[in-house]
């Protein structure tokens, strides 16, 4: 039987994932309407100690996550070097032993609030998504302005799949973000220069 000795607190976490995704124009080849738009995935593959059983008290992974929080937020500093985030969300991809349920454990505002610090602070929501899934599985992750929800021109979405998980027993935990808006917006509405962040909304 293989055992999952503890490596990061007491997640025992598999690997480490990290994505760029650099886009320079549209669909249709027309040049970005000023800087590219620059989206980062983190995640990682971490063992679930609740797979294959019905477990009712999840709090020994949600009071332990705020510590993958503050790795992520770390990993994205290095991963964008340190370029302004506007938007954000996360994911979860659960393996066929696990509940769709330990995976949101992860999800929660515990582990997120650190990742709203390491983006400069975040007033929204954070936009989630989830699934159960094998290696290979695609995600795709939403993203909204991290200040204001209302803002149209920052609803995206980019895709991630892993080649060597989730394995069956399995959580992986991923979150996006992005440096601006889609290239060339121009569905109205709310810009992001005219955001106040006040309730998450405007």
């Amino acid at each position: 039987m293989t055992t999952h000795t503890p490596n990061f607190g007491p997640f025992h976490i598999r690997k480490w994932y990290g994505f760029v995704d650099e886009t320079l124009a549209g669909e249709t080849g027309a040049a970005a309407d000023g800087e590219p738009i620059y989206k980062y995935v983190i995640a990682a593959a971490i063992h679930c100690p609740y797979a294959g059983q019905y477990v009712e008290d999840l709090t020994g992974w949600i009071d332990a996550s705020p510590a993958l929080g503050v790795e992520i937020g770390r990993r994205l500093t290095e991963l964008s070097g340190g370029k302004a985030i506007e938007s954000y969300g996360k994911a979860i991809l659960v393996g066929t032993d696990c509940e769709y349920e330990h995976g949101n454990a992860l999800l929660t505002n515990p582990a997120a609030n650190p990742v709203r610090d390491a983006v400069g602070g975040g007033k929204s929501w954070v936009p989630s998504t989830g699934k159960r899934g094998v290696p290979g599985t695609i995600v795709d992750i939403p993203l909204a302005h991290k200040d204001a929800l209302y803002v149209r021109s920052h609803y995206d979405t980019i895709s991630a799949s892993f080649n060597d998980g989730p394995n069956r027993d399995e959580v992986i935990l991923i979150w996006a973000f992005a440096t601006r808006g889609r290239l060339n917006a121009r569905l109205g509405g709310l810009k992001a220069s005219e955001v106040k962040g006040e309730d998450g909304l405007v």
